[in-house]
């Protein structure tokens, strides 16, 4: 072969390596996968507030505000999204709670927005087995637990906030009950209904919505807040602690500051009663801890 056949053969190389690089299949967009679950008042899965969560409203918007992904999104249970935050894929959160543990394997946005903390929903008619635990309508938890004087039913691997998860961890863990299934919340309300448990951590809207999809009294149950627990519970988007996950991070709270805050305070607003509206307004939910982990 001649020194200008040589040549020639190296540009055309050259030139079908530019055109590889240059075709659509060579820059495929990075898949993003949301991981999801039935959370009211974030996000709603059945019933006719289906789609119409906090989280459900502002998905669309960060969609639209992050074009570089491909975006996937799956419906899983919170054991099977804090699994799959933990390995090697990009995925992402869009309702999560901070708490030490996570914080080790998850790279967190700024917050979102605050919540009325989670809290104890017990039958009215088992209110007098509550009442020694009870003051000022705030419910002492640990003193609860460690009386085992109510089985407490709560989802597997959820966090109620750093506050209520201290109680749990301190408490009688024979007074707690553990659901690992994907209506983790719906099962336990069932349980409650047949006196197998006395008494369900959640926050009030989601178990008053998920009470509704079973059919149950809201009349029946009876919602406390917890001693010591914030009023408000801020809510963050988690993402995979990888080099990946921290460039989307980056991205996220990029489109995060481009939210208009009265918009999204009046989604969340139509979920509270109507005794908490003006308070709720006027709450800012306050970082507990750094939250971009170095």
């Amino acid at each position: 072969m001649t020194i200008r056949s040589q040549r020639r053969n190296l540009w055309a190389g050259l030139i079908a390596w530019i055109v590889l690089m240059g075709s659509p299949a060579s820059h495929a967009a990075e898949k993003l996968i949301w991981l999801m679950r039935d959370l009211p008042p974030l996000t709603v899965f059945e019933g006719p507030q289906k789609g119409h969560g906090v989280i459900d409203q502002l998905m669309p918007f960060l969609i639209a505000n992050l074009p570089r992904y491909e975006h996937e999104v799956v419906k899983v249970n919170r054991a099977r999204a804090l699994q799959m935050l933990e390995g090697t894929a990009l995925a992402c959160d869009p309702a999560l709670v901070w708490n030490p543990a996570r914080a080790r394997s998850i790279v967190y946005s700024t917050p979102i927005m605050g919540l009325h903390s989670n809290g104890l929903v017990i039958r009215r008619s088992d209110q007098a087995l509550l009442a020694p635990f009870v003051s000022d309508q705030t419910v002492e938890l640990k003193n609860m637990l460690n009386a085992q004087a109510i089985r407490l039913g709560i989802v597997a691997k959820r966090s109620y906030g750093v506050w209520i998860d201290e109680q749990l961890a301190q408490g009688e863990t024979d007074a707690v009950f553990i659901h690992y299934g994907n209506d983790a919340l719906g099962s336990l309300l069932q349980m409650q209904q047949a006196g197998r448990i006395g008494a369900i951590l959640g926050y009030w809207p989601e178990i008053q919505s998920k009470a509704r999809q079973q059919g149950l009294s809201l009349e029946n149950l009876v919602f406390y807040r917890i001693h010591g627990a914030p009023t408000y519970q801020p809510i963050y988007i988690g993402c995979t602690a990888t080099p990946a996950g921290r460039e989307a991070m980056i991205s996220i709270n990029h489109a995060l500051r481009k939210i208009d805050p009265q918009a999204l305070f009046d989604s969340q607003t139509q979920w509270q009663a109507p005794d908490q509206h003006d308070d709720y307004l006027n709450a800012r939910p306050v970082p507990l801890q750094p939250l971009l982990p170095r």
